[in-house]
């Protein structure tokens, strides 16, 4: 990238959002305005060829307006600042990198690889040694978690890169909480204001998903709970999106949208729909933590116990949730987990150490690793936006 072509505003401090997935653009989106409505710094993007679900997020990142480089020019380019919420060739840029979690806490193990070899241990999600070390040293000068806890699973990966943790909360959580407040206007905009109970099915990526297990769920719940009594919203996983294609989801809920249910898109609306909710059907996937954690009752339809790790957030919501039986009358099971919900305070306290303060640490850290003065102003936790919600597509003309 040449500043000095084209370029209005000269010397700028760069800083390159580096995004491996668009569940990792979803993250960065949250951190992005803390160094980007900064006049003296100019925020470029460019997507990390390193994971096999990255498809559609240099469509997605195009969408939003960003500045997209190559990646190849972006790792033979100096930059100020790199920040990623993912792993993998971020040994090849020349900057400070500042590596966040992009989920509610390393909580999940990865798949073991296929292969003609003894198995080991799998690594866990958003924790890999190779992605926190190349070549004898550690990559990130600041690894940033949410919670203290995160420490002890990092020590058994990889201790080297201890002295470089900082504890600067969760950007996504400090967000929902403050939606909250805001609740009321979030259920006008779900069409739940009339006193109807919002009910938010979210899932996860994979075969052992919500809905990789229960395909039929979501028209179930719309043909068994009354429409004038709830409404269904559904959160489907950014992988999904983008593996299968948005033509391809839509298309395999148009029925439940002709129904009543509401289909969120990836990239936002699923914090106002957990601020909205009364109930979350969902599985091991963070959004089923986050609504927990906001207060929101819970029911789990899926949930593999051993892709979780023991002792994190999802393991303890696992083992004290109560489970959904797809095969039995669905409706006595919602009203019974509405009426007698999961307490919400202890996956609050496991998910972050710092309530309320990620913008201001996340801030910090990152001009600190630039050399550069913060603003005066200190940064705000800012509630969501209100939901848009994708509609039915339209039936086809007939020909006149």
């Amino acid at each position: 990238m040449d500043s000095g072509i084209g370029a209005t505003l000269q010397g700028l401090h760069k800083v390159l959002m580096v995004v491996h997935h668009l569940t990792a653009a979803t993250r960065l989106a949250d951190v992005a305005p803390l160094v980007e409505r900064d006049r003296r710094i100019q925020t470029v993007y460019t997507v990390a060829p390193t994971s096999p679900r990255a498809a559609g997020t240099a469509r997605h990142l195009a969408a939003s307006g960003a500045v997209i480089i190559p990646f190849a020019q972006a790792a033979q380019t100096p930059f100020d600042l790199a920040v990623a919420a993912g792993d993998g060739a971020l040994d090849r840029i020349h900057a400070p990198v500042l590596i966040l979690q992009h989920g509610a806490g390393p909580a999940t193990v990865a798949r073991r690889w296929d292969g003609a070899g003894p198995a080991a241990e799998p690594p866990i999600a958003g924790l890999r040694r190779e992605g926190i070390v190349a070549g004898g040293r550690v990559i990130p000068s600041v690894l940033a978690f949410a919670h203290h806890d995160h420490r002890a699973l990092l020590a058994r990966v990889c201790p080297e890169a201890l002295p470089v943790v900082r504890i600067t909360g969760d950007p996504a959580l400090d967000r929902l909480l403050a939606s909250v407040a805001f609740r009321e206007r979030h259920r006008e905009a779900f069409e739940v204001a009339d006193g109807r109970r919002l009910v938010v099915v979210s899932s996860t990526w994979g075969a052992r998903a919500l809905l990789g297990r229960h395909r039929e769920l979501v028209r179930q719940l719309a043909l068994d709970l009354p429409s004038e009594r709830y409404r269904i919203v559904l959160a489907v996983h950014p992988v999904t999106w983008g593996f299968h294609g948005y033509r391809q989801v839509r298309a395999w809920f148009d029925d439940c949208l002709r129904l009543g249910v509401g289909l969120l898109p990836f990239h936002e609306g699923w914090r106002a729909a957990l601020a909205a909710a009364d109930l979350v059907i969902g599985d091991c996937g963070s959004v089923t933590s986050y609504g927990a954690a906001a207060g929101v009752p819970v029911l789990l339809g899926a949930f593999p116990a051993d892709k979780v790790v023991p002792g994190s957030v999802s393991d303890l919501l696992g083992r004290r949730a109560p489970y959904l039986v797809p095969h039995r009358p669905l409706l006595p099971q919602v009203e019974d987990a509405i009426a007698n919900p999961y307490p919400a305070a202890p996956l609050c306290d496991r998910l972050t150490s710092e309530p309320g303060r990620a913008a201001v640490l996340l801030r910090r850290e990152m001009y600190s690793l630039m050399g550069l003065d913060e603003p005066a102003e200190p940064p705000p936790t800012e509630p969501v936006p209100l939901p848009e919600l994708i509609p039915a597509q339209r039936e086809p003309s007939g020909l006149s």
